[in-house]
């Protein structure tokens, strides 16, 4: 005889789930599938404007050849700045920086630096990005984000440590907040260009288009990524040298950190997202080597 007691419980999940759904509002109904409207259409604008991979890598290899000379020239300034704490150009630069007391660009410096001293919204920026990539299945892109920035807060604080530069002090510079760890790399400038800029390559590499999304992300990231090295020398909380040393080094973290995400992303660990209609028509347009049409 067939065993009833197995299909009777199997019935009993799902009659309990559609009792819950018959309790539901309108109101409630009407806001859950909102949300699942907003994600899908986030899905499939994404989609849509994604460039194939042999497109992103032909992009990403045209820095890689510039970038392999900038972990050279950033070992050779940790070199100097080592035996050389102080640099008299480093001095004369954040002078000239500092000459203008304008209260708009004192307000500017100060609030691009902000974010940078403030763990919490740092941090709550970085899970922000990761989940917005995540929900529109761009689940490799997250996991790079998040790594790269671990990676560039743990390079910093060693970097400090191994090189030992001190902080500008007031008897040369106006200082003006007292900051006591290490000055070479700057740590602002590293953990803005492993976040920004990573958002920044992501806009250039895997998108196409002038939606007005894409057009912010890059705009925003490159405000960032920008000025936060004017900005930590105007308030007199690195040298020029950091700054520049702190810029070198995330470029090569970011290109090392490319070419391992361009290469998975070639041999299909994007794989992993979930097998959406829209999805598989876009995985079939990036085999075929055009875009997917809008649906």
């Amino acid at each position: 005889m067939p065993d009833t007691s197995d299909k009777k419980e199997q019935r009993e999940p799902r009659a309990q789930q559609e009792s819950a759904q018959e309790k539901q509002s309108p109101l409630e109904k009407r806001i859950e599938e909102g949300a699942q409207d907003v994600v899908q259409e986030a899905r499939q604008d994404v989609a849509v404007t994604r460039l194939p991979w042999y497109r992103s890598i032909k992009r990403a290899y045209y820095l890689l050849g510039i970038d392999a000379l900038l972990l050279v020239l950033f070992a050779l300034l940790a070199t100097f700045v080592h035996f050389h704490p102080v640099v008299g150009i480093d001095v004369t630069i954040t002078r000239e920086f500092q000459e203008n007391h304008s209260p708009w660009l004192h307000g500017l410096m100060t609030a691009v630096s902000y974010i940078g001293y403030q763990a919490w919204l740092s941090i709550g920026l970085v899970v922000l990005a990761v989940l917005i990539f995540w929900i529109v299945d761009l689940r490799l892109e997250a996991i790079t984000l998040a790594v790269v920035y671990a990676v560039s807060v743990i390079l910093t604080a060693l970097i400090k440590i191994v090189v030992g530069r001190p902080r500008p002090s007031v008897g040369l510079v106006e200082v003006f907040r007292t900051l006591n760890d290490q000055s070479f790399p700057s740590g602002h400038v590293m953990s803005y260009v492993a976040f920004w800029g990573m958002l920044f390559t992501f806009g250039i590499i895997l998108f196409d288009g002038r939606r007005w999304w894409r057009i912010g992300l890059l705009v925003i990231s490159a405000f960032f990524i920008v000025l936060i090295g004017p900005s930590r020398i105007y308030l007199g909380a690195h040298w020029a040298i950091d700054v520049l040393g702190a810029y070198l080094i995330e470029v090569a973290l970011l290109s090392i950190a490319l070419l391992v995400y361009l290469q998975l992303d070639k041999r299909g660990v994007p794989a992993m997202r979930k097998e959406h209609s829209w999805l598989s028509s876009r995985k079939f347009a990036r085999s075929k080597g055009h875009r997917p049409a809008q649906q």
